[in-house]
């Protein structure tokens, strides 16, 4: 069994995302015997955000030479999803949305051919067989109801990203509101860990 870890938080040891997403992660380390995890950690090592190049290096055009290491980032991080059985992400959102870092990696794993493909029924999934799990931090609160409910592009995004190659049911972990005050954050805090804790190991 294999399990990738991503973070995208730009705050290091003051992330709460990443401190969701490790305690997921220890979570099914306990569960799992055997798991092994690759880690990758989108701000220390991030990748470029796609260029005309990159698309034209994408239908067999020669790459540019200064673009050759970052198209085997690419192919790497391709590469680390689809040998996967669980994806664990580590998503804070940053102005409603999730941080740039993270899309260049989404832009990297929905290829055409590897992730997902175009039939005569449409649009079919090729990423079926994962579990994803997401540890998502936000400021306030955007929970269906909430007056800021419709500026929520963080997890509806990811739900469809992922949807769309084929992971019908990725799961969420959230703290919401750890902007809003100490109590508020400390209390979000502790409800994300508590469920990561409880999390199924299948």
């Amino acid at each position: 069994m294999k399990l990738l870890h991503i973070d995208s938080s730009v705050l290091g040891p003051h992330s709460v995302s990443r401190q969701v997403s490790a305690a997921i992660v220890d979570r099914l380390r306990q569960a799992t015997p055997g798991l092994q995890v690759t880690y990758r950690d989108l701000t220390h090592t991030p990748l470029a955000h796609l260029s005309g190049p990159h698309l034209a290096a994408g239908q067999g055009a020669a790459p540019e030479a200064s673009l050759q290491e970052d198209i085997a980032a690419g192919q790497a991080v391709l590469e680390e999803f689809l040998a996967a059985d669980i994806v664990v992400l580590g998503a804070p959102m940053y102005n409603f949305t999730i941080p740039s870092q993270l899309k260049a990696w989404i832009d990297r794993i929905l290829v055409a051919g590897k992730t997902f493909k175009y039939d005569s029924q449409g649009v079919q999934g090729l990423a079926d067989n994962k579990r994803v799990i997401v540890a998502v931090s936000r400021g306030g609160y955007y929970g269906p109801g909430t007056p800021a409910a419709v500026g929520e592009h963080l997890e509806t995004y990811l739900r469809w990203v992922f949807g769309f190659i084929g992971v019908a049911n990725p799961e969420f972990i959230s703290a919401d509101g750890i902007g809003v005050g100490p109590e508020h954050r400390e209390r979000a805090v502790a409800g994300a860990l508590k469920a990561a804790s409880s999390l199924n190991a299948a």
